[in-house]
């Protein structure tokens, strides 16, 4: 009975083979165009995608370490600007107290000029720290502006215009005063 139902498949599969035009030499045939082509198509097209991927990958990451570098400088001179300021409210204080003591001794005249001096130190020791303080936030602004163009070129693999790179610095310099 076995026999019978596999003869009656072999038929089948014979008569069905020689309706659709299926031939052991065509299809040897096109099992090898099929290899060729998969060959090929692995070769030329998927391991060259890949490829670009990986590199695509890789400049993502460096444009994201070049953000982190970016902000830890940012930090270090924010922290840099603050010690600077700080230095300069304890030696404007320690004139103060200095002043204070030397109008403690003297006579009322002298302690008048005592406290106008002092008044002049701390205006001069003021207007000397603004000019440093102002330059340092400007040569912030630019390199964080220099930085944030070449992050954004880096990141969308963009060649920036010179109106772009105005404009990117503008908007990173406005951003930065904003803080």
């Amino acid at each position: 009975m076995l026999a019978g139902i596999g003869a009656d498949l072999a038929q089948a599969a014979e008569e069905t083979g020689r309706t659709f035009g299926w031939t052991k030499e065509n299809f040897i045939a096109q099992c090898i165009s099929f290899a060729i082509v998969a060959f090929l198509l692995h070769r030329f097209a998927y391991k060259p995608i890949l490829n670009v991927l990986e590199q695509r990958r890789q400049l993502i990451a460096e444009g994201l370490a070049n953000a982190d570098k970016i902000k830890a400088e940012l930090a270090r001179t924010e922290a840099q600007r603050q010690e600077v300021l700080a230095q300069a409210g304890v030696q404007a204080n320690k004139m103060i107290e200095e002043a204070r003591a030397a109008a403690a001794r003297v006579q009322e005249q002298e302690t008048q000029k005592a406290i106008v001096q002092a008044e002049q130190i701390i205006t001069k020791a003021r207007e000397a720290a603004a000019p440093d303080h102002a330059k340092m936030l400007s040569d912030l602004k630019k390199e964080v502006g220099r930085l944030v163009v070449q992050t954004t070129a880096t990141v969308t693999g963009k060649i920036l215009t010179p109106d772009d790179q105005k404009r990117l610095a503008e908007e990173t310099a406005r951003q930065v005063a904003a803080k």
